[in-house]
């Protein structure tokens, strides 16, 4: 099978398989691609440059049975397990995926968990102790971060609330 060019066009009939493959799923076009567990809704972005490859990754963590993460190291072992899964898929689907793409789309969040888990008092990476605390074996500091993986980032101090 040649590998698709992709177009608008190319996209209905890719999700038109997706359907068919994937009854018990349903593909909903949105401005973000996410996948939405409690709903078995994958949502695809279909004139995004990288639309078929986004789409994908979205059902991988869907066949994955990706719900929720522990940790910001899990998070990150979700996301590399959902882009080899979308490999698979794009091989059986013969759609060519971008290894860069699939690298800079990861490289958001090794750098996202670089900031939270870097100490704001001596900057030594950290250990995450629960969902929302990290604490410096190097120093001691111990901070609060958002629960949000969408957010900026922040490293709260003392007994600060987010």
């Amino acid at each position: 099978m040649a590998v698709t060019t992709w177009h608008r066009h190319s996209m209905e009939q890719l999700i038109r398989k997706l359907q068919r493959d994937y009854p018990s799923l349903t593909f909903i076009e949105g401005a973000l691609p996410c996948w939405s567990p409690g709903d078995r809704q994958v949502y695809y972005a279909p004139d995004a440059v990288a639309g078929p490859a986004s789409l994908l990754h979205e059902l991988a963590h869907a066949l994955l049975h990706h719900t929720t993460y522990t940790s910001d190291v899990d998070l990150l072992k979700k996301e590399v397990a959902a882009w080899e899964r979308a490999r698979s898929l794009a091989s059986h689907y013969a759609i060519e995926l971008n290894v860069d793409h699939i690298q800079d789309c990861l490289d958001t969040y090794r750098d996202w968990l670089h900031k939270r888990s870097s100490c704001p008092v001596c900057q030594t990476n950290s250990i995450q102790v629960t969902i929302r605390q990290y604490t410096c074996m190097n120093c001691g500091h111990t901070w609060r971060v958002s629960a949000s993986r969408l957010c900026r980032p922040y490293r709260l101090s003392g007994t600060l609330e987010l």
